[in-house]
């Protein structure tokens, strides 16, 4: 995520960046306190969110939120100022959020959760299960595809789970109503022959009679959500694995 910073007051803009941190630690964030440097920084990047300060010499916040959209149309533009009076120009911008100063922590976070445009996730190494609406399993981008349908639904059970381990028993109880052990063996080796065939066939664990997965491997948005992550909470829209009619997620 990248995350542009403007306030020509440099105690302000370190009050900015320090609260921006705190939210999104690991954000690509670009601080500036002269509004034609931040611009040129907006024509050269892909900028996800921008908090602009208003009142600023050169170029105010308003005209500078005109200029980056030209560039970054999706920029999720919020305001942080001192003056209540800019709101209403502010949204005819369809700005996504309007911050009063002080600026903390608290205030960016409800921002955050709240964006206008939804900011993309980067793309990972790691097994990515999509969880709202309907679940979808990825690596590197690629759908990930079972011989067997019903395979993706043991791995999605598993991943409800969340790393708790599931006996067959269990598995069959819920899959179906009478016994179908021995079609639920295929499906475990399903999932670990197809998992094997992409390098991360660690994530799938099995022994003696129970299987599991290991969370730590899987990049989930329902994981994500539990955390307090603010991009996976603007992500959920009530949809939780809509396929599966077992599937119940305890939004917290």
């Amino acid at each position: 995520m990248r995350i542009l910073l403007v306030d020509d007051e440099n105690l302000q803009l370190r009050r900015l960046e320090d609260a921006v941190r705190a939210v999104l630690p690991n954000a690509d964030i670009y601080a500036y306190s002269r509004p034609l440097e931040a611009l040129a920084k907006s024509q050269e990047t892909t900028i996800d969110i921008a908090f602009l300060d208003i009142s600023m010499p050169t170029l105010n916040g308003i005209q500078l939120a005109k200029q980056i959209k030209r560039t970054n149309p999706q920029v999720n533009v919020i305001f942080a100022t001192a003056y209540e009076e800019y709101a209403l120009e502010s949204y005819k911008l369809h700005a996504s959020g309007y911050l009063l100063k002080p600026v903390n922590a608290a205030k960016v976070k409800k921002e955050i959760e709240s964006l206008r445009h939804p900011v993309p996730q980067p793309s990972t190494s790691k097994l990515q299960a999509k969880c709202f609406g309907n679940f979808e399993l990825f690596y590197e981008g690629k759908p990930v595809n079972f011989f067997y349908t019903k395979s993706k639904e043991v791995f999605a059970y598993l991943v409800d789970r969340e790393g708790a381990a599931v006996s067959i028993n269990e598995l069959n109880a819920i899959l179906w109503e009478e016994d179908h052990k021995s079609y639920l063996r295929n499906l475990i080796a399903d999932i670990r022959s197809t998992l094997n065939s992409l390098g991360v066939g660690d994530v799938f664990l099995k022994r003696h009679s129970e299987c599991f997965v290991d969370v730590k491997r899987i990049d989930c948005d329902a994981y994500r959500y539990k955390a307090g992550e603010p991009d996976a909470i603007n992500q959920y829209r009530g949809e939780y694995m809509v396929q599966y009619p077992w599937a119940i997620f305890e939004a917290v």
